[in-house]
């Protein structure tokens, strides 16, 4: 075809290279070139027609001889997509001519085979020749024979580049004959053996005539610290690899005789030293049953006795961690009896081993808790064993304790005698539950305080209109005047209700506490003849005095109520008579220590011991002593504040208080107080203090803001009476207008704290940014703990809780507006 072309080309050539005129010669280039990009634009089409009937006979040719193979075949592209099948692929694998690695992998008779298989593929995707004979397990013979049931052929698959299709590989599968596959399933089946060998905790020894080592399994190879080829090739006897003559004699006569007698021989090791051996020997025949040496059996007595060792310390360790778990464990049989304990389950219980060892589990909880038991013992009689642990259940245990513990039980296929059981495992969380509790009850305890809190703010209110409207009538109306008696009857009833809002606030803990450094010893001095008229004639009162009680700090008028509300609780508990025993004395820690649920830090205390001989507490009930409002007393006999306003005066002076008690034998109150140690700055304030009577009159200008209007009235009048000029508000707001139209200077703001809108915090900080050096007096039926966290540790910042006197106030005022002069 080339020929034809340049033949076809050669006249307009030829034209071409004549010799023309200059015009002629452009007109001739232009039509020379025209000319030769048409022919060769045909001869481009030509050679792809050409090539393409190559292709399509190359194709053909190639189709037919896949066909002509007797043999599976199938070639695939470099995206493993098949391009050519024969007909005997198809038929192999029954009609299926998806590419081979697929169908291959599939038929695979195991792991070992698969993995051949993608070495294959991989050689393939390289375009590398590679082979390997591999078992199918199929379902019918290859030849097309009827099914047989499932069986393994063996098949020889190879897989090689198509020369000129890169990356085109073919695949060829060809049957093995019957004595080929019969040699390879020989080989497999005695490599196998030689992996079970190899695998074996026994030696396999075998030995020529001479006694040479002819061939061993890895174990023994490994026994001796030599390689197998090592052990093999060297052409020793097995007696050379003996530590001792002794050794190496009882081994030749145990060869020779080969009688299967077992003989114990010591071999060396180079690495490890020596090692004893249990050997038997027995005679090696061969096809002509002629004896042609020996088969030797070792068994390592040294590594068995080492295991043995191992062994006994991994059950000791293993008893250890049963025994000392922090955790109750408990074996029970398949009937729910105890059959082996640790010693937590024996200290949860208070029974010793013989006691529990054979007991019903369900008999080691209360009656309460016994159905439960029950229940989760069935519960996991119905799961599998090794399915984890289920869910857990509250019991308490029987004993005087009644320990409160989580209870979990799992079953186990097989114990002592190879039946199965139970794990039952305790955790004591008793600890948890009296946390728990004291939650429960410290949320309730917050909730009532708050309610109360509440309450006591509004009354304080009233009370301080009815003692303050009280002592300015007081000032009208002295002693001998005929209302006096009526005014004072007024006046103390007032004061006893204050009395009742403060214990309110006592158990709530949000009263404010005037706290001073006392000495206990002197303070129920001073209060035991009080104490003995409370009780009466009839209960004989006992002081019982520490040497060297050290001071505590805290409100002496606060921690007289509570040992007044302890005597007279004491005093209605021995309604027959007895003794009320008041015991102080000092006591230390060294280190952190709990108690009924609390934790006293590490330090010095003063105990107060308040005893009585009355009727006691039952023990169902003495958990809620200190609750607000409990009470065991009959209708209109008690308000149930007594005990825990004691709880809250002491918990907020930072104390601690715990009770004991025995029906019929007396309840005991134990008050911690934290010692306290004076700063030098407080003792020269105490000096500084002058107990004298001074006068309550004063000059300045105030300013009173207060939203009660009763309150507001009484304070500005008494104010105006001992000389101030005094400028009323009723609200924040009012105040803040006040205050920004006035000239004249302010010397002191008294202000509610509890507001509408601007509350007095909010005033105080308003008022601060125009005059920082104002003085301010906060007057609140709350504690002083309430604003202070809402404002800064600032410098001439008072509080003044109600309710007030006339006086209180008046000496209040003259106080702060006195600093300055002092």
């Amino acid at each position: 075809m080339t020929v034809a072309i340049r033949r076809l080309c050669m006249p307009f050539f030829a034209g071409l290279c004549a010799a023309p005129s200059m015009a002629q010669a452009a007109d001739a280039t232009v039509i020379g070139g025209t000319i030769l990009s048409t022919l060769m634009l045909v001869a481009g089409i030509l050679l792809a027609a050409w090539a393409y009937q190559q292709a399509a006979r190359s194709r053909t040719f190639f189709e037919n001889v896949l066909k002509s193979l007797p043999f599976p075949a199938q070639i695939l592209d470099r995206s493993r997509e098949s391009v050519l099948t024969n007909q005997a692929f198809t038929e192999l694998f029954g009609g299926d001519s998806r590419p081979a690695p697929d169908l291959i992998y599939e038929l695979a008779a195991d792991s070992e085979s698969r993995a051949e298989v993608k070495r294959l593929t991989e050689s393939a995707e390289q375009g590398l020749f590679d082979e390997a004979l591999l078992p199918f397990r199929l379902t019918a013979s290859a030849k097309g024979e009827a099914p047989s049931g499932p069986h393994t052929e063996w098949y020889k698959v190879t897989t090689q580049p198509v020369a000129g299709q890169p990356g085109h590989g073919l695949w060829i599968v060809e049957l093995l004959d019957a004595d080929r596959a019969m040699e390879l399933a020989v080989q497999e089946e005695r490599k196998s053996s030689l992996v079970l060998l190899d695998s074996a905790q026994l030696g396999f020894v075998a030995l020529d005539a001479e006694g040479r080592v002819v061939g061993s399994n890895r174990t023994f190879a490994e026994w001796l610290g030599v390689s197998r080829a090592e052990l093999t090739e060297a052409h020793k006897t097995l007696g050379e690899h003996t530590a001792d003559k002794r050794s190496a004699e009882r081994l030749l006569q145990a060869v020779e005789e080969a009688n299967r007698t077992p003989v114990e021989i010591r071999f060396k090791n180079p690495d490890s030293g020596t090692f004893v051996a249990e050997l038997i020997a027995a005679p090696r025949l061969d096809g002509t049953q002629k004896v042609v040496g020996s088969t030797v059996l070792v068994r390592n007595v040294t590594l068995g006795r080492t295991t043995q060792a191992s062994v006994a310390r991994l059950e000791k360790r293993l008893e250890s961690f049963f025994e000392q778990a922090p955790v109750g464990m408990a074996l029970v049989d398949d009937h729910g009896r105890v059959a082996e304990c640790n010693e937590t389950v024996r200290s949860l219980t208070g029974l010793d081993s013989e006691t529990l060892i054979g007991k019903r589990l369900v008999e080691l909880v209360n009656e309460e808790s016994q159905p439960l038991v029950e229940e989760i013992l069935k519960r996991a009689s119905l799961t599998e064993s090794g399915t984890g642990i289920g869910p857990s259940i509250e019991v308490r245990l029987t004993g005087e304790g009644e320990t409160v513990c989580a209870l979990f039980v799992t079953r186990i296929e097989e114990m002592a005698g190879g039946h199965s059981g139970y794990i039952a495992h305790f955790i004591d969380t008793s600890e948890q539950k009296s946390l728990e509790i004291q939650f429960a009850q410290s949320q309730k305890m917050q909730a009532v305080g708050q309610l109360a809190g509440g309450i006591a703010h509004d009354f304080n209110n009233l009370l301080t209109a009815m003692i303050g409207f009280s002592d300015l009538l007081l000032l009208r109306h002295p002693p001998g005047d005929q209302s006096f008696a009526d005014i004072m009857q007024v006046k103390q009833n007032a004061n006893r209700a204050a009395n009742l809002v403060r214990q309110l606030l006592a158990f709530s803990r949000q009263q404010t506490l005037r706290p001073a450094i006392i000495n206990v010893t002197d303070a129920l001095a001073e209060l035991s003849h009080l104490l003995q008229r409370l009780i009466g004639e009839n209960i004989e009162l006992k002081l019982t005095h520490g040497r060297d009680l050290g001071t505590v700090k805290a409100d002496q008028g606060q921690l007289e109520q509570v040992i007044i509300n302890l005597a007279v609780n004491a005093r209605d508990a021995m309604t027959g008579g007895g003794t009320l025993t008041i015991r102080t004395k000092n006591v230390e820690f060294e280190h952190d220590t709990k108690r009924k649920g609390e934790t006293l830090p590490a330090g010095a205390y003063t105990l107060i011991e308040v005893s009585d001989t009355g009727e006691g507490v039952p023990r169902e009930i003495l958990d809620r002593i200190f609750d607000p409002f409990f009470t065991t007393k009959e209708v209109g006999a008690g308000t149930g504040l007594g005990l825990s306003t004691v709880y809250g005066i002491v918990k907020q002076t930072g104390g601690f208080v715990f009770v004991e008690s025995r029906v019929g034998h007396g309840t005991s109150f134990y008050i911690y107080l934290p010692h306290y140690a004076e700063t030098p700055e407080e003792v020269a304030q105490k000096e500084a203090v002058i107990e004298s009577s001074r006068d309550l009159t004063g000059i300045g200008t105030l300013m009173l803001v207060e939203d009660e209007d009763a309150v507001r009235a009484f304070s500005a009048r008494a104010l105006r009476n001992k000389g101030y000029q005094v400028l009323e508000a009723h609200s924040g707001e009012a105040a803040l207008e006040l205050l920004r139209g006035e000239e004249e200077p302010i010397d002191l703001l008294i202000t509610d704290v509890v507001m509408p809108k601007i509350d007095g915090p909010t005033l105080v900080r308003e008022v601060r940014g125009e005059r920082p050096k104002l003085k301010v007096i906060f007057i609140s039926g709350y504690a002083e703990d309430a604003f202070r966290k809402r404002l800064d540790q600032d410098a001439g910042i008072h509080f003044l809780p109600k309710p007030f006197t006339l006086k209180q106030l008046a000496g209040k005022v003259k106080e702060v507006m006195g600093e300055d002069a002092a």
